[in-house]
């Protein structure tokens, strides 16, 4: 009988390690500060391009496999704080990841530095809600000299 409570406790703290595990690595939606969008908020965003820039935070290899906006500015998450130059200040912004982790990140980061931050959204999200993503071809190598 002790061995069986035994081996169910341990089952369940394991299971209770793995759930904190997981929450750890991927935050809530709602973790950060800014909001995330749905599909018929981007669209109304993008529909406004003077006033808007995307910014997409993932890696080209990802929106080559998995699609993109159609225009966006490139900065992968961990380069973001350098090129912060780069980015007008006179437009709102919109980040995207592939789920919002990377994008509510940046977003909340964006924030605090001053920028006009619209909110986050997931590009796989947003093609789930109906959304249409462009595909994007990775760039072709260069011939050999």
């Amino acid at each position: 009988m002790k061995t069986f409570v035994a081996a169910r406790s341990v089952a369940v703290l394991i299971g209770v390690l793995g759930s904190v595990a997981t929450m750890a690595a991927e935050p809530a939606a709602n973790a950060f500060k800014s909001p995330v969008l749905n599909r018929a908020q981007v669209d109304a965003l993008l529909a406004t391009p003077e006033k808007i820039v995307v910014i997409d935070l993932r890696r080209p290899d990802e929106h080559a496999s998995k699609g993109a906006f159609p225009v966006f500015l490139s900065i992968q998450a961990g380069d973001l704080e350098k090129y912060l130059t780069y980015i007008p200040r006179d437009r709102q912004v919109l980040a995207v990841s592939n789920h919002t982790r990377r994008s509510g990140q940046a977003a909340d980061l964006l924030a605090k530095h001053g920028f006009q931050v619209a909110g986050v959204v997931g590009a796989q999200i947003y093609e789930e809600e109906g959304g249409k993503l462009a595909k994007v071809l990775p760039a072709a190598a260069k011939p050999a000299n």
